[in-house]
């Protein structure tokens, strides 16, 4: 590993040990989320994954709270919904894709997100949420897993993420696009150096998130 390398894993360490227990406190929030929460409240969350392409994610959620206040979350129009998403980038497709991804999970007009992917496998609802879900790639539907607990080993390969991996000599170099192959392979890696370190991968993607932007947020 490399001088600089060495140096950032133990800034990575003295941070962690720094926010240990921020991220467990939301990881808590994010377990209730399925335990507790409604249909739509799992839903606000696959919206705002999304959502969260080239965009940022306090802006993104605050969207998702503003449609939820308006009722407009599962019964908004195109329009309507466009309307709430200020500053959120490439807002006409993605309300389309908000749209697609209500009407993806409504059986006989109630919404079923919970059954639909509660019986898969890990790997089974991730996939199945990448060819369902418009709008929804390997991350999205990683950052979705994770945030309402049905995944705790998956990376959540965004720019801060990946910015970070190189930093620390975990990958090259940030790769132009993401396969399906590329992303599992990177996430193997990321395992890999969770596992080293002693930090739980949703520990560590958080900490790594909170290096770029100095919060521990979603």
């Amino acid at each position: 590993m490399c001088l600089s390398c060495e140096k950032g894993v133990r800034e990575l360490q003295q941070t962690y040990k720094s926010i240990r227990e921020q991220i467990i406190v939301r990881l808590g929030e994010f377990g209730q989320v399925m335990k507790e929460g409604g249909e739509d409240r799992i839903f606000a969350e696959l919206v705002f994954c999304i959502l969260t392409p080239q965009s940022r994610a306090k802006l993104c959620w605050a969207a998702v709270e503003s449609l939820m206040s308006k009722d407009l979350l599962l019964k908004g129009g195109r329009e309507e919904i466009v309307r709430e998403l200020s500053g959120v980038r490439f807002k006409y497709r993605k309300a389309e894709y908000i749209i697609a991804a209500r009407e993806e999970f409504i059986d006989n007009g109630e919404l079923d997100i919970r059954e639909k992917i509660i019986g898969l496998g890990v790997e089974e609802r991730r996939d199945f949420l990448v060819r369902k879900v418009k709008g929804i790639g390997y991350k999205e539907a990683s950052h979705f897993l994770r945030n309402v607990a049905l995944s705790e080993d998956m990376a959540i390969l965004d720019r801060h993420v990946l910015r970070s991996l190189r930093s620390l000599g975990v990958i090259e170099e940030i790769p132009r696009s993401l396969s399906r192959k590329r992303y599992l392979e990177i996430e193997e890696k990321m395992k890999d150096f969770a596992e080293e370190f002693c930090i739980p991968m949703s520990h560590l993607d958080l900490t790594l998130w909170y290096r770029e932007t100095g919060e521990v947020f979603k």
